[in-house]
């Protein structure tokens, strides 16, 4: 009788996370979760993913997550198994991913006794949550039935609602633990009244009618776009912008720089030519208009926030939230991007098909910027921002890049250009953390292919664990380990002028060699030793299937020079150019 109240508990508890979009789940091993692990794997809707390491699984479930831009739940068993949640819990709220978090947790009696396995569960991922819920004890009447489908509702929209983040629901057992399901199924399949509708939200006409006043004599305008990930709104504000008549600066994670939406005022070389302080005080605009995350770029952070402080007005459009680090915006305009740019553009009128000679001098040092980064970016040697140059041209259409933190990501940044390739870009940039990249990259490839991976030696070594998903699940994914031998990005920063302590606190080398490590996982390891290598283990890599690892070798000192000399022929060619005259 127990297992019979056991099994249609969560039984119809499954079964409501499915009807409401879940259709992923990612399950560690472990006694206490026996009936949550059950329930999923006998509910034909849910896939299930078992894995092994909670740290690497959680990062997975991520991964899931952010590609398919839909809720994932993520189960494990009571005591630590929780706490090594912990990391990807933290990036899921920052980066707005949403998880449902099942912990299985022992009885009340069991609490705070010196019971085995017990530790103090309830709020424990504190703030980085959206909801929390301590589920009571299975019971199978009725009402109790309603209860635990709501909690489901609940649990499934509150995750996916914008802005969307983690929840984090737990779970208490008493054995036995094992349900019971000949008659459960068909009883448990009925779904609960409740329900939630997403709104759309826009700006009211009011507003638009004012911005628009304030707008449409402005020429000095600007338009920001971070990381974001909704597909309709490149073509959204590719439109205002040319309404407008402002340029685009659109991060590398923004879905901006690749499609088939029109990029002739997508700017994209920023990154580069904005570390010319004197040159970004020559480009200072009257309006900036933000929207998604801070960009990854400091030298656009440092403009901005310099803008700002020299009178810049910046409006920020952003439905929920408060991402702004630089305490830069001006006016914060709560609304759903792609709802605010239709409706100013249907107000506004067309700013023809003429650029301003501002805009026009935004897009000729982008030029410019982007000619001197091909050309002296390449070179015979192997270098790390090259990488991008080769992959860009190398990858598949619809193919996922996922760069890793550190470095990765900011050569991606500088050396991913526009093109009109559809290719998806994702990165870890809620907490901007090194762990779990490689399980994260690994859950995106549980559902998207191909992908490819370009993470730091450090990156891949901190998640060699994730490694195991690959092997469990003859995932494909290609991953391109940039082997600096320690911690790139220190090199960029004062700490490098500690010559004595460098090298021991920041720069970290390990000297490891990953050929054994991947063969434990059963993928295919290959060190390149120039870029024809290169090319060819590439293209065979994303063509084939399973796990394939290819390591490029580089030197940090090497690298620091190459990326300042880099920039310095930027500025170069940029002050070399020919200004741009009004008509």
């Amino acid at each position: 009788m127990e297992g019979n109240v056991l099994g249609r508990y969560v039984g119809a508890f499954v079964d409501e996370l499915c009807q409401n979009g879940v259709g992923h789940a990612v399950v560690c091993p472990g006694s206490r979760s026996t009936p949550l692990a059950m329930a999923l794997a006998a509910n034909d809707s849910m896939k299930v993913w078992m894995h092994i390491d909670e740290r690497s699984a959680a990062f997975f479930a991520l991964g899931i997550a952010k590609t398919l831009r839909r809720p994932v739940a993520v189960v494990c068993t009571s005591g630590s198994a929780a706490a090594n949640f912990y990391p990807a819990v933290v990036e899921a709220h920052e980066a707005r991913v949403p998880l449902v978090v099942l912990t299985a947790d022992r009885p009340h009696e069991l609490r705070d006794v010196g019971a085995p396995q017990a530790i103090d569960q309830l709020r424990f991922f504190g703030t980085y949550v959206k909801w929390f819920a301590e589920m009571a004890l299975p019971e199978a009447n009725a009402e109790m039935i309603r209860y635990v489908r709501t909690a489901a509702v609940r649990a499934a929209s509150t995750a996916a609602a914008v802005p969307s983040g983690p929840v984090h629901l737990n779970f208490p057992f008493r054995e036995p633990l094992v349900p019971e399901w000949p008659t459960t199924v068909k009883e448990t399949t009925t779904r609960t009244q409740a329900a939630v509708n997403d709104g759309s939200k826009a700006p009211d006409a009011e507003t638009v009618k004012r911005l628009v006043e304030q707008w449409v004599n402005v020429e000095k305008g600007l338009i920001v776009c971070g990381q974001q990930d909704d597909p309709r709104f490149p073509t959204a504000v590719v439109q205002l912008a040319e309404t407008l008549g402002y340029p685009i600066l659109a991060d590398p994670l923004s879905q901006l720089r690749s499609g088939t939406h029109n990029k002739h005022i997508i700017v994209d070389g920023y990154d580069a030519f904005l570390r010319d302080e004197r040159l970004g005080d020559k480009l200072r605009p009257e309006l900036v208009i933000r929207f998604g995350a801070m960009p990854v770029s400091k030298a656009l952070m440092l403009y901005l926030k310099k803008c700002a402080g020299a009178g810049t007005r910046v409006i920020f459009v952003e439905e929920d939230g408060w991402r702004d680090p630089i305490q830069s915006v001006s006016e914060w305009m709560r609304s759903r991007p792609v709802s605010f740019c239709d409706a100013l553009v249907s107000e506004l009128e067309s700013a023809g098909e003429r650029l301003s000679m501002w805009t026009e001098e935004w897009l000729q040092i982008n030029s410019v910027t982007r000619r001197t980064l091909i050309e002296q970016g390449r070179s015979e040697r192997l270098s790390e921002g090259q990488i991008f140059l080769e992959v860009a041209a190398l990858m598949p259409d619809d193919a996922l890049l996922f760069a890793g933190n550190s470095m990765p990501v900011r050569d991606l940044d500088t050396f991913f250009v526009n093109t009109d390739q559809p290719l998806r870009t994702m990165a870890n940039r809620g907490a901007n953390g090194i762990d779990g990249i490689v399980s994260t990259a690994l859950g995106a490839s549980a559902v998207s292919d191909p992908v490819v991976l370009v993470v730091g030696d450090l990156s891949f070594y901190h998640d060699l664990n994730g490694l195991l998903a690959a092997k469990l699940h003859r995932l494909n994914l290609t991953i391109i380990v940039v082997n600096n031998n320690g911690g790139g990005i220190f090199s960029f920063l004062p700490q490098a002028e500690s010559v004595d302590s460098f090298e021991t606190l920041f720069g970290t080398p390990t000297d490891l060699s990953f050929a054994k490590a991947v063969d434990m996982y059963g993928g295919t390891y290959a060190k390149v030793e120039n870029w024809r290598q290169f090319r060819d283990r590439f293209t065979k890599s994303v063509a084939c299937s399973g796990l394939s690892v290819i390591e490029v070798q580089t030197n940090r000192s090497e690298n620091v020079e190459v990326h300042r000399r880099l920039w310095s022929k930027v500025a170069e060619a940029v002050a070399a150019r020919q200004p741009v005259h009004r008509r």
